[in-house]
């Protein structure tokens, strides 16, 4: 393929396809970080749960665990993307016969992966658990902390230095997972490289652009993830 064609398909403007990368790539990260705040509430919770003394929440914390972690995660998708608009209509149809639902693909890949991406952080959080003594916390009673104080000023700030690193694991796994989206036909980075590669014909070109993408994407993140780390260690030594 000629220098000149390379340049003009990853111009900017009609000729090109990089401004729809880059928009692909922009929605990349809006749905990584909507999804992010999603799932670690979601798996703090799990956590939480599976270290109950209540056996209902443990039960139903594992279950959620088991079925996230061990169903792939593009059936997960699918099934919540094609399955939920059958279930809601055949709800709502029971009140409105004439209504009709849709599932935005967005909307369906934060749930998805905010599901995905809690079972996985769950567990991380649940090492983090287990690896504080239990003095600590009797540590935050004995000098009159409530169990949510003592939980926000002592425990939380132990807990979220010592499953960082998971979490990083699991931030740069969720980068790569939505990657998935693009089947359901959300114009994110990997579902705009394939519309260029199939319109141009040069495949390998533009999902070498897509594999460049999400490696910048990455090394971002792991310099962003460097710092915090670093910031929550000298907070942690104050």
């Amino acid at each position: 393929m000629p220098a000149q064609s390379i340049w003009t398909l990853l111009s900017w403007g009609p000729e090109g396809w990089s401004d729809d990368i880059a928009y692909g790539a922009l929605v990349t990260i809006a749905l990584a970080l909507a999804t992010l705040p999603i799932g670690l509430t979601i798996g703090f919770f799990v956590a939480w749960a599976k270290q109950s003394e209540e056996p209902s929440l443990r039960l139903a914390a594992n279950i959620y665990t088991t079925v996230f972690r061990g169903l792939p995660e593009l059936v997960t998708l699918f099934l919540f993307f094609f399955g939920m608009p059958i279930l809601l209509q055949y709800i709502i149809r029971l009140f409105k016969p004439e209504a009709t639902i849709d599932v935005d693909s967005f909307i369906a890949g934060m749930i998805v992966l905010s599901l995905i991406f809690s079972s996985y952080a769950s567990e991380v959080f649940l090492s983090a658990f287990r690896a504080i003594p239990k003095g600590q916390y009797e540590g935050g009673y004995a000098i009159g902390l409530s169990k949510w104080l003592t939980m926000r000023k002592v425990i939380l700030p132990q807990l979220l230095r010592i499953a960082f690193p998971g979490l990083e694991n699991c931030w740069l796994s969720l980068l790569k997972d939505t990657a998935l989206v693009s089947v359901v036909n959300l114009a994110e980075t990997l579902r705009n490289a394939g519309v260029a590669a199939r319109v141009t014909k040069h495949s390998f070109l533009f999902y070498s652009v897509a594999a460049l993408v999400f490696l910048v994407l990455a090394i971002l993140s792991s310099i962003a993830t460097g710092l915090i780390l670093r910031s929550l260690g000298r907070r942690e030594a104050r």
